[in-house]
């Protein structure tokens, strides 16, 4: 650490010398009166250019500046300035003090510019995004810039794990106390050996396309699995030395194939990849001899898998509101007042549950097809089908929904010939995909929540968190799926199952207790658990359910010994508590 010097008054330049210095910072010229009237500022006067003697590290990897000591001048001159510029409290004229105090290393302050702490201690706290805790004595967070935080004590003491990325780390799974993975942006995987003190990057194939990865579960210390945006599915059976990818594809019988630009629609028919455009949130595996894993998305996507990933299947959401089809009679445009008065009574069971959308699916008669689907002017068809969606479209929305909760893939394309040069068989094959029994249009519910957890306490048993306080639960081991409702419609980032009981967290300090095993939630009293204004990402339980912690924004990291039971914060120390609004 640099200490003050000794050295005599008269090794210090003269004052007009740092005013002269001043004005050139200024931009002034030599017969610009300086240090004529001058206000006498003592030594120990704020450096506030620099942030009163310091600056915040910040994003760009900014050094930390920090005042060492300062100490009056006595018999040393003070920094000086313009008495008239001091009175009018010019800003430039204080930055050149402050700028002449940094640089001439003399008079005011001195700085050091070494390390604040010492290598592995945790300097400024950052947001940390997940944790996994191995036992009772070890876990690992990790979080925003590479951010690697580690304990060896039960959370008594945390310390900084070395890391060769700035890049965000969304997601961490340690197989045991030595061995894990920690992933993120741009398809940055790290993979750790010694408990998360250090760690070492791995090369996989998402990297050279950008792909965020958000989620990793390590099955051991060999094998793990990383899902992501784009479908993305990534297997490691070598301990990370390569990564197979199982990625969700989009093929010729895929809904969403008619809707690829042309040059991917030619990579399909070549066998090239074409990833699916859904975002992969996380997936959680059973420990051995289970090999029951899951996987949730955006738009309610679940999968499950009974072989370790080898086979993955969709999951069923199941909801309580249906109704029958609206049927139509020959060229017939305009819904009956019945059919109105059903739309309401629909709408109304789910104007507030906004995770909940509704899909108009138009079909045509045979006879209709044959009359008005002609190939070269299919327009007279296209009226039709246009006219019966939009009397469907206005009677949900009299009835309360909002247009953009309303989805109808099947709309006609009224822009076709766009596609037939390219895909000579676009129109037929959406003539095909309309042609029905009879004309109708099919109301139904879209589960597409955005699913951000998964969590199973036994292979029947498990739970899943999403946006706008979405809570899912199953109990024939994810293959179908029903809403439980809690009071909050805020995001709920993470859940978990504790022998019957379980814990969700969420934005702004959201969290909510249940006893039996996720049917009813309840709000934690005072003595359960401290208030909270952050933002809370993650738990995790060792595998004995006692020990747990939850991180979260600015570094924040609470530990329960009960189970669940309590909480209390173990980071950030002292007055940097999580009670504080951000």
């Amino acid at each position: 650490m640099a200490q003050p010097s000794n050295r005599s008054t008269g090794s210090i330049p003269d004052v007009r010398q740092r005013c002269a210095l001043a004005a050139r910072l200024l931009g002034k010229t030599d017969s610009d009166p300086c240090c004529t009237s001058s206000t006498r500022l003592p030594c120990d006067f704020p450096v506030f250019p620099v942030g009163y003697g310091s600056v915040g590290s910040n994003s760009d990897g900014a050094l930390v500046y920090r005042i060492v000591r300062s100490w009056p001048c006595r018999e040393e001159p003070s920094c000086l300035a313009s008495g008239d510029s001091m009175t009018q409290s010019r800003p430039s004229i204080l930055l050149a003090i402050g700028l002449l105090c940094v640089f001439s290393q003399i008079g005011c302050h001195q700085f050091d510019f070494g390390p604040r702490v010492a290598a592995g201690e945790i300097d400024i706290f950052d947001d940390l995004f997940s944790v996994s805790v191995v036992d009772e004595n070890h876990a690992v967070a990790v979080g925003y810039q590479g951010a690697v935080y580690w304990t060896e004590n039960g959370g008594e003491k945390w310390n900084k794990g070395q890391t060769p990325t700035n890049h965000l780390l969304y997601s961490v799974s340690m197989a045991d106390m030595n061995h894990g993975w920690a992933v993120g942006q741009s398809g940055t995987t790290l993979r750790t050996t010694d408990g998360g003190k250090t760690w070492t990057a791995q090369e996989n194939l998402k990297q050279g396309e950008g792909t965020h990865l958000f989620a990793v579960h390590a099955i051991n210390e060999s094998t793990a699995w990383a899902v992501g945006e784009w479908g993305t599915r990534i297997l490691t059976t070598d301990g990370g030395a390569t990564w197979i990818d199982h990625s969700i594809t989009i093929t010729v019988d895929h809904p969403m194939f008619v809707w690829l630009s042309p040059s991917d629609q030619e990579k399909v028919r070549n066998s090239e990849k074409v990833y699916e455009d859904v975002g992969l949130t996380d997936i959680y595996c059973l420990d051995a001899p289970s090999t029951n894993c899951w996987i949730v998305g955006e738009f309610g996507y679940i999968f499950r898998s009974d072989d370790g990933g080898e086979n993955w299947n969709r999951s069923q959401i199941v909801g309580d509101v249906w109704m029958d089809p609206i049927v139509f009679g020959y060229n017939q445009i305009v819904i009956g007042d019945d059919d109105v008065s059903r739309l309401t009574v629909f709408a109304k069971k789910i104007e507030d549950e906004a995770h909940l959308n509704i899909l108009i699916d138009p079909f045509v008669s045979e006879r209709e097809m044959k009359e008005f689907g002609n190939p070269e002017d299919p327009y007279a068809l296209f009226d039709i089908i246009s006219a019966r969606i939009d009397e469907t479209k206005g009677a949900l929305e009299d009835a309360g929904i909002l247009s953009d909760r309303l989805r109808m893939p099947n709309k006609p394309p009224w822009d076709y010939e766009d596609f037939q040069q390219d895909d000579p068989t676009f129109l037929e094959r959406y003539f095909e995909g309309r042609v029905a029994e009879g004309p109708h249009v099919e109301i139904a519910v879209v589960q597409n929540p955005y699913l951000f957890t998964v969590h199973f306490s036994d292979d029947v048993n498990g739970l899943i968190s999403g946006l706008g306080g979405v809570v899912l639960r199953s109990r024939d081991g994810g293959k179908s799926w029903r809403y439980e409702g809690i009071d909050r419609k805020q995001a709920l980032f993470s859940v978990t199952l504790l022998n019957g009981r379980a814990i969700a967290v969420g934005e702004k300090g959201l969290v909510r207790f249940s006893d039996d095993g996720g049917s009813h939630w309840t709000a934690p009293t005072e003595d359960e658990f401290p208030t909270v204004f952050t933002f809370m990402r993650d738990l995790d339980f060792e595998q004995k359910l006692r020990v747990g912690f939850i991180v979260g924004q600015q570094g924040m990291v609470l530990r329960s010994q009960d189970g669940g039971k309590s909480w209390v914060q173990v980071l950030p120390p002292g007055d940097l508590g999580v009670g504080r609004i951000l």
